[in-house]
């Protein structure tokens, strides 16, 4: 392994696990600044974490296996969706590969995981939440997928370690295909961080839930696995935006190095979207993200078009 390699792994080990608190951390920090509050400290994530750890999960009387494994579940598909999105052009392979249909796969079985405990508690708010959730996640793994495979023939690979690298430079914008595809994944990033417009994490009110809707039922260890669960996929996904979908140096020593201020970056253009746009309504979401796979698909269009 290369030094390169080497660090690649360090970073995306301790960034994926123990750093991805912070992004929404962040998120909800400035947030409160922009809307003149104090609000929470960006540390406030991992005090949270702390608590919960410290406190005993809750068993719901009537419920199966499918309750308890979920959070269990949910965390180990994410775990092994952060071994597999790599940091640099030159990162390696921690034992699940690189391939951009597994991360669809991945994302795609944790959010299962909790559909699948939502029905199992058979509590209305959490069924609510859980059916809203997967009805979203059809339009966003479409868009994610459509997105991915306009970086995917620009590099020529469907490796995320080659989309990286092949993504690089400034040749490959002369293109608007993958800047097509960046419209796509930006919304892909709202969709899979549960941010306005698609939703609203602030939320306290059973009935406007998504994502929080079925951790409701949980408690204690349980609830801290999902709570990294949702900060994990800000990881992922700001990661992919930063290494992918904006312009990016060749080489991945700068490529590394670079990397923590531009996820602080995207990590602020989210809370200015939060705090500008207003969450919409349920039904219109799907039209949303129907956009931007509508917007991945003519980035492909025009690649090919271009290429033949």
């Amino acid at each position: 392994m290369t030094s390169t390699a080497a660090a690649a792994a360090t970073v995306q080990l301790a960034g994926g696990i123990a750093l991805a608190p912070l992004l929404p951390g962040l998120v909800q920090h400035w947030k409160a600044r922009l809307q003149g509050r104090r609000g929470p400290s960006p540390f406030q994530p991992y005090r949270e974490l702390r608590r919960l750890w410290t406190r005993a999960s809750i068993d719901v009387v009537g419920t199966s296996v499918v309750y308890r494994s979920a959070p269990l579940g949910a965390a180990a598909a994410l775990v092994a969706a952060v071994l597999l999105v790599p940091v640099a052009g030159d990162s390696p392979d921690l034992g699940v590969g690189h391939s951009m249909l597994a991360l669809g796969g991945l994302l795609a079985l944790s959010r299962f995981a909790l559909g699948a405990a939502s029905w199992d508690t058979a509590n209305g708010f959490s069924l609510m939440g859980a059916s809203r959730d997967l009805t979203i996640s059809v339009f966003t793994e479409a868009t994610l997928v459509l997105s991915l495979a306009v970086a995917a023939l620009v590099a020529g690979t469907t490796d995320l370690t080659g989309m990286i690298a092949g993504t690089a430079g400034s040749a490959v914008w002369s293109s608007p295909g993958l800047a097509l595809g960046a419209v796509g994944f930006a919304l892909v990033v709202l969709a899979e961080t549960g941010r306005q417009p698609i939703d609203n994490p602030d939320t306290h009110l059973e009935l406007t839930m998504i994502h929080e809707g079925p951790l409701l039922e949980y408690g204690g260890r349980d609830l801290a696995y999902l709570q990294w669960c949702a900060a994990a996929r800000h990881w992922i996904v700001l990661v992919l935006a930063a290494q992918i979908f904006i312009p990016h140096s060749t080489e991945p020593w700068l490529q590394l190095a670079l990397l923590p201020a531009v996820l602080v970056v995207l990590a602020a253009a989210l809370t200015l979207i939060e705090t500008l746009v207003a969450k919409m309504r349920v039904l219109l979401a799907p039209r949303l993200l129907a956009v931007g796979a509508a917007s991945g698909l003519l980035g492909i269009l025009t690649w090919l078009v271009e290429t033949t």
